[in-house]
């Protein structure tokens, strides 16, 4: 098991939501909890942008602009002005859930869940969104994770990471709807959950393994092809970038961790890195 380093990062209670931004050449993510938003280009000093509320994932929309998926719904940051406007009220009178893991499909739509605030059992749900228009895909979701899309389009994947299982769908590419029902594509042990996911330009999948020190990778028929290991337990979100998408980045929390744990964690909440021999896909923008 290759390991990964640790990122000269600001430390977050809940890191997610990692990204890599080609355009600005920088990886970009959030701290949920801190409602902050980090950018980093190489090792460079981070920059910061404040959220509007609990921000957890986004899509890029162009070279400045960002759709954001925060407690009530997507907004659009300005990177530039670091100005937000509202774009679209979801679940925005129920003060129990919050966003949580979203990507974007090869046809420019957008997946996004919501869970509670404190995981209330089967609170959240999986959105789609395509040009502004709303449509729920799977509801009574505990806590969506794992949302990721082959390179054609033609098979997605997302978890529960209170049941510890990772489904997979085909969809339509021309719209990254689901066409047909889910199956299960990996079941992890009790303890262990799953959490952020990407699919790379091979097809391989990998997943953020929350309370196990790790990012795991898997072939398409779901037997294990490699592991990254990490100094802190709640790896959260994964993503390739850099120059040739060969870098891969996690993010990783303290949430849940007693006042042992984080101390035996001196790089708990920060965001880690290593080389591979993996090349990750360059991520659809959000068609507005």
């Amino acid at each position: 098991m290759d390991s990964m380093q640790v990122c000269n990062v600001p430390v977050c209670e809940l890191g997610e939501g990692i990204f890599w931004h080609p355009e600005r050449g920088s990886f970009c993510w959030f701290d949920i909890l801190g409602k902050k938003l980090y950018e980093q280009v190489g090792d460079q000093p981070v920059l910061v942008i404040d959220c509007p509320g609990n921000a957890s994932a986004a899509a890029r929309i162009d070279e400045k602009r960002l759709v954001v998926a925060v407690d009530d719904g997507l907004h659009i940051l300005d990177m530039h002005s670091k100005s937000w406007e509202s774009y679209l009220d979801v679940e925005a009178e129920n003060s129990v859930t919050r966003s949580n893991d979203s990507r974007v499909h090869p046809s420019g739509s957008f997946w996004f869940g919501t869970m509670g605030r404190n995981a209330e059992k089967e609170a959240g749900s999986i959105y789609h969104v395509s040009q502004g228009k709303l449509q729920l895909l799977y509801p009574n979701i505990t806590i969506p994770n794992a949302t990721c899309f082959t390179k054609d389009g033609a098979t997605g994947y997302f978890a529960d990471s209170a049941l510890s299982t990772v489904w997979r769908v085909k969809l339509d590419p021309a719209t990254g709807l689901p066409q047909g029902e889910r199956e299960v594509f990996l079941k992890f042990e009790p303890g262990i959950a799953p959490d952020g996911a990407v699919v790379d330009a091979d097809g391989n999948f990998w997943i953020a393994l929350w309370g196990a020190y790790k990012v795991a990778g898997f072939n398409k028929d779901g037997s294990p092809l490699k592991e990254f290991s990490l100094t802190a337990s709640n790896v959260s979100c994964p993503v390739f970038g850099g120059k040739d998408n060969s870098e891969l980045r996690a993010t990783t929390a303290l949430e849940h961790l007693d006042s042992t744990a984080r101390a035996n964690q001196i790089d708990g909440g920060r965001v880690f890195k290593a080389s591979t021999s993996f090349r990750g896909q360059v991520e659809a923008m959000y068609r507005l």
